[in-house]
């Protein structure tokens, strides 16, 4: 989930139930973070602080994800360091609790 929609995919392409900003991180933290590779760890720190304010959205996603697919889109270009990878751990995470 990102408040920028992704590059080279068009919204009729994605074929997606649901775009939910709200639980990507917020454009604060986003523009602090640049996608610069050493303030990942940081950034990733500051957004799981985030995260913790919006249970609820994470188990509305949990709760799809033991049904359905779920598409963690991002808009970043390096797909090691991007907020998908840490909304995935946290969903994670609370699915093996």
């Amino acid at each position: 989930m990102e408040r920028l929609w992704p590059r080279g995919i068009s919204r009729k392409s994605a074929n997606l139930n649901e775009w939910n900003t709200e639980i990507a991180p917020s454009p604060e933290l986003r523009k602090w973070f640049d996608h610069k590779k050493e303030r990942f760890e940081e950034f990733a720190w500051r957004y799981r602080l985030e995260l913790k304010e919006k249970e609820g959205l994470l188990n509305e996603l949990r709760q799809a994800a033991k049904h359905e697919t779920v598409s963690l889109l991002y808009a970043a270009k390096n797909p090691e360091i991007n907020h998908a990878l840490v909304l995935k751990e946290v969903l994670l995470k609370g699915l093996q609790q």
